[in-house]
């Protein structure tokens, strides 16, 4: 039986978890998701766990904080002034906003505390320093042009 090796195109139904079994994502009701093993489309730990995978093959991997999003990084939670806020907008804790660094390249952050006169915006990924657990199914491999199915 054909196994995923890297530079396959593999379609695979996944569901998410921290380890306290809280689920952040899954494919469940969607299209499997397609990615290239190897690369570089996925992170590194969920990569790695389809290689050597068949059609029909089902397994749980736990991913550690440096295969997957990388570790919190304290440098990257910064005091906003709030006055560069528009005047229409009302800053509150969770909301979600896009901002430009230097180079002009768009990143997303999260407001994490609202002060008089900062807003403190985290910019760590939400899955930053946390373990990760995927259930995941092999459901197809194409191996350059040729796909296998069940």
């Amino acid at each position: 039986m054909q196994q995923a090796k890297k530079g396959d195109t593999v379609r695979v139904h996944y569901t998410g978890k921290l380890t306290t079994g809280e689920q952040f994502d899954s494919s469940a009701g969607r299209e499997p998701l397609e990615f290239e093993v190897g690369a570089g489309m996925m992170i590194k730990g969920f990569d790695d766990a389809v290689v050597g995978m068949s059609i029909g093959d089902k397994k749980t991997i736990n991913i550690p904080p440096h295969e997957a999003y990388g570790e919190r990084n304290d440098q990257m939670v910064i005091d906003f002034p709030r006055a560069n806020f528009p005047d229409d907008m009302t800053p509150e804790i969770g909301m979600q906003l896009m901002m430009n660094n230097s180079a002009g390249q768009q990143f997303p952050v999260t407001i994490v505390e609202v002060k008089e006169e900062v807003v403190v915006l985290d910019a760590n990924h939400m899955l930053a320093g946390k373990e990760l657990v995927f259930d995941i199914e092999m459901v197809e491999i194409d191996s350059k042009g040729l796909i296998i199915v069940p």
